[in-house]
C-alpha cells in the first residue's frame, strides 16, 4: 500500500509524513526525490541540463513506481511518500503503474490557506550555512503556488484534501492515519497485474454526425485512449469490443454493427505489453445516445469527440498513426494490416 502525501512546496509534507511513519506500524519513509538525485549523477550533463524538475524525466516517473514495489517487497509497507504531483498526466502516469502493480494508493492533499502557506514558506530556512541557497529555495515554493492552484481543481476530485493551518505536524499525521484506516482517500483506479506476454486489444471508433472519433481519457494514463481493452483468455475479439463498449461508455451494441477496420501489431516498448490491436468501426452515435453515455469512474473521467489534427495532440504517435489508417481504411471500404500504425507490405521479402 502507498500513502501518498500531496501538496504544494512548504505545505510541510515531510514533517508530517515524518510522524505518519511512527502511527503506521510497519512503514517506510519514501522519498522519490531520493530517485531523482540518482539519476542526476547517472544521467549525462547535456540531459539534465534542461531539466529543472525531475518529474520531467520520463526516466524518474517510471522508476518511482519500479522502486516503490521493490522497497515493498523488502519491508511490510506501507510506504509513506511525500511528494508535490501537480500534472495531472504525472499522476495518471505513475498512479497507473502503482495500480498495474495491485499496489493500492492513498492520496492525501495538505490544504491549509494561501496566507499560511506564505507565512510557512517565509520562515523555511533549508539551508542555514547558506542565505542565499534558502532564499532560492522559498522563491521555488511561492513560484509555485499558482500551479497549485490550478491544480487543486482536479486535485479535490482525486485525493482527500486536508486543512492543516491549524494542525502541527503530529496533529496532521494522526488526522492522516485516521483516514488511511478509514479508506477514505483510496483511489479507486483498478489494474490487472502486467503480463510477461503480447495480449490482442480490441478498440471501437464511434463517430458523431461530422464523423469526429470518440476518445476517452483513463485515470491510470497520461494519454488519451479508443474505447476498448485487452481481449479476455477464450474471447473473441469481437466480443471483447461489444463488451468494453459495454463497460466503459455504458453503450449495447450488437455484433452486425462492427465492422473491422485495421489489425495493428504493436511492438512492446518499455514496461508496455505489445500484441495485435484490433481496430472496429462502431458506426455513428445520435443525441439519445451520446446523452446515455456512461462512464466508469474508476477508469473514464471524460470523453470528447475529436477531429484527427485534435487527436494529435490527444494520442501518442503509434496510436494516431493507427488511427489516421483507420479512418482512410473506413473512408474507402477497406481492411488495413499494420505493423507499429504503419501499412505493411506482406509478401513483400517472399517476392523478392
Amino acid at each position: 500500500m502507498i500513502v501518498w502525501v500531496n501538496g504544494t512546496f512548504g505545505a510541510g509534507k515531510t514533517s508530517a509524513c515524518r510522524e505518519l511513519v511512527e502511527l503506521l506500524p510497519g512503514s517506510l519513509l519514501y522519498d522519490p526525490e531520493l530517485v531523482g538525485y540518482g539519476l542526476r549523477r547517472m544521467l549525462p550533463a547535456d540531459r539534465m541540463s534542461p531539466v529543472s524538475d525531475f518529474q520531467d524525466l520520463p526516466s524518474w516517473r517510471r522508476l518511482v513506481p519500479e522502486v516503490a514495489a521493490a522497497l515493498l517487497s523488502e519491508v511490510p509497507g506501507p510506504l509513506v511518500v511525500p511528494m508535490t504531483l501537480l500534472r495531472e498526466d504525472y499522476r495518471d502516469e505513475i498512479f497507473g503503474a502503482l495500480a498495474a502493480r495491485g499496489l493500492a494508493v492513498h492520496h492525501f492533499v495538505l490544504d491549509p490557506e494561501e496566507t499560511i502557506l506564505r507565512q510557512r514558506i517565509a520562515e523555511r530556512e533549508e539551508c542555514p550555512d547558506d542565505p542565499d541557497g534558502s532564499a532560492r529555495v522559498r522563491e521555488w515554493c511561492r513560484e509555485h503556488l499558482s500551479q497549485y492552484r490550478s491544480a487543486r481543481r482536479w486535485l479535490s476530485r482525486d485525493a482527500q484534501l486536508v486543512d492543516t493551518g491549524d494542525l502541527t505536524p503530529r496533529q496532521t499525521a494522526e488526522r492522516l492515519a485516521e483516514l488511511v484506516k478509514d479508506g477514505a482517500a483510496r483511489c479507486p483506479i483498478v489494474q490487472s497485474a502486467d503480463s510477461t506476454g503480447d495480449t490482442v486489444a480490441a478498440a471501437v471508433l464511434l463517430f458523431d454526425e461530422q464523423d469526429r472519433v470518440l476518445l476517452v481519457d483513463p485515470v491510470y494514463k497520461p494519454s488519451w485512449e479508443f474505447p476498448g481493452g485487452v481481449v479476455e483468455r477464450g474471447e473473441a475479439p469481437t466480443d471483447a469490443a461489444l463488451r468494453e463498449t459495454a463497460e466503459e461508455l455504458g453503450l449495447r451494441l450488437e455484433a452486425p454493427a462492427l465492422r473491422l477496420l485495421a489489425v495493428d501489431w504493436e511492438p512492446r516498448t518499455g514496461p508496455r505489453q505489445g500484441g495485435l490491436r484490433l481496430v472496429y468501426d462502431g458506426g455513428r452515435l445520435d443525441d439519445a445516445a451520446r446523452a446515455g453515455l456512461r462512464l466508469p469512474a474508476e477508469e473514464l473521467r471524460g470523453w470528447r469527440f475529436v477531429t484527427l489534427d485534435e487527436a494529435a495532440g490527444l494520442l501518442p504517435a503509434g496510436r494516431l498513426r493507427r488511427l489516421a489508417a483507420a479512418l482512410d481504411a473506413r473512408e474507402r471500404g477497406e481492411l488495413r494490416y499494420l505493423e507499429a500504425g504503419l501499412p505493411a507490405a506482406v509478401g513483400a521479402a517472399a517476392a523478392g
